[in-house]
């Protein structure tokens, strides 16, 4: 858990470095294709139901939390969005979900939920932790 921790960290630090850069933000490779806007808005949704899923799986366990994705992103309308204000959500979410993990009730890290959209699929919240931010770098390396 500490390794996950320590890398969302240094990402919350890597990426508001990126406030007021010069970047393009809301180019679009093709039509189905996210922006780098777009892409923060996909990760403040990510963070908002894995926070979720922390602090559930501290009293809860066995349930199903999943978004639609695409929905989710043409819905908040990210692309329309100032991109500072995004960032520094995506921030707060972030140091909100350290804080959460920093605290964690040890007895409560093997809690499982379901984070499929089908066929049942149970994990920890160690491996949540663990794959919550693989994701993130997975969807930042284009823009760091």
């Amino acid at each position: 858990m500490n390794q996950a921790i320590n890398k969302l960290s240094q990402i919350i630090d890597d990426v508001r470095l990126l406030k007021g850069q010069d970047t393009d933000w809301t180019c679009k490779a093709s039509p189905a294709k996210w922006s780098k806007k777009e892409v923060i808005g996909h990760l403040i949704d990510s963070a908002q139901i894995n926070l979720q899923r922390f602090v559930r799986c501290t009293y809860e366990e066995n349930f199903r939390l999943t978004y639609e994705q695409v929905e989710w992103v043409a819905a908040a309308h990210y692309q329309d969005a100032d991109i500072n204000e995004l960032i520094e959500l995506w921030a707060l979410l972030n140091l909100q979900i350290i804080r959460v993990l920093n605290n964690y009730p040890p007895d409560r890290l093997n809690a499982r939920c379901d984070n499929s959209k089908r066929e049942p699929n149970l994990q920890t919240v160690e491996w949540l932790a663990a794959d919550y931010v693989d994701h993130m770098l997975h969807h930042l390396k284009d823009i760091l």
